[in-house]
């Protein structure tokens, strides 16, 4: 059952993600084309939405990149207050470091401009399910759904259903989830092997702390949008891995 073909839904998500008459330099921002000022309508170029990110010789589930390199990936949870948001990816690109958001789609639908403002960054775009159910204590119908319906949101707003898949409410997906993920059109899942335990709002100085006493070549960080010591840690972090001679990557970067 899970080996056979995905929804019409789901395959014409993936499909248009790797439309091939899709110009990759620019997109259409989804307010439409601006005024050139001489009556003319010109599209708004803006970065392209990568598809499903594809690296053979992984495993499906990737925990970490090479630890041979200088760099590591800081991966965040995507849901909360959309100004919060903006803050961190500011300070993110002060520091010239790229980030990887996983977003939520019940948080797209209340927030769909943030799925642009994340690629027009140079970020990274996934899929951390659609509600944010425990999605691996889910029957295989409803967790199949969870998967396609932040797909769908994502490809409705940037034209791919995202570079990687995050299960919910766990680190490691089970079997069934990462093959769910598989029939939806991602082939790796994305886990971690950092947590900074920042969902538990221990506040900024403990944040950095716990991410710099363990972070090192090709760490995969698990962080969440939405928590004002995050913001407030990120600087000290990006700094202590300057310092480190470390770098700040996309996901995909990292990988490959």
């Amino acid at each position: 059952m899970l080996r056979a073909a995905a929804s019409a839904a789901a395959a014409g998500a993936l499909v248009a993600g790797c439309d091939p008459h899709r110009d990759p330099g620019a997109v259409r921002s989804p307010g439409g084309p601006k005024s050139s000022g001489a009556g003319h309508a010109t599209p708004v170029p803006v970065r392209a939405a990568r598809p499903p990110t594809r690296v053979p010789g992984l495993p499906v589930q990737i925990e970490h990149g090479p630890r041979n390199g200088r760099a590591v990936a800081l991966t965040f949870h995507g849901r909360g207050d959309p100004k919060m948001a903006t803050a961190l990816l500011r300070e993110a690109e002060r520091a010239g470091a790229k980030v990887t958001v996983l977003a939520i789609g019940d948080w797209l639908d209340e927030q769909p401009a943030m799925a642009r403002r994340i690629l027009d960054g140079g970020h990274e775009l996934g899929n951390h399910t659609m509600h944010h159910r425990d999605i691996c204590a889910l029957p295989a119908a409803e967790a199949y759904a969870e998967i396609t319906g932040c797909a769908a949101r994502l490809n409705k707003l940037t034209g791919s259903i995202g570079s990687w898949f995050r299960p919910s409410q766990t680190r490691r997906a089970t079997p069934l989830v990462t093959e769910l993920a598989r029939k939806a059109g991602y082939p790796h899942v994305l886990s971690y092997d950092l947590d900074s335990l920042d969902a538990n709002d221990p506040g900024a100085a403990a944040v950095q702390r716990t991410v710099l006493d363990s972070v090192g070549p090709g760490s995969v960080v698990s962080l969440h949008l939405g928590h004002a010591g995050t913001v407030a840690a990120l600087p000290p972090i990006l700094d202590g891995l300057r310092r480190r001679g470390l770098r700040a990557v996309t996901t995909t970067e990292l990988v490959t």
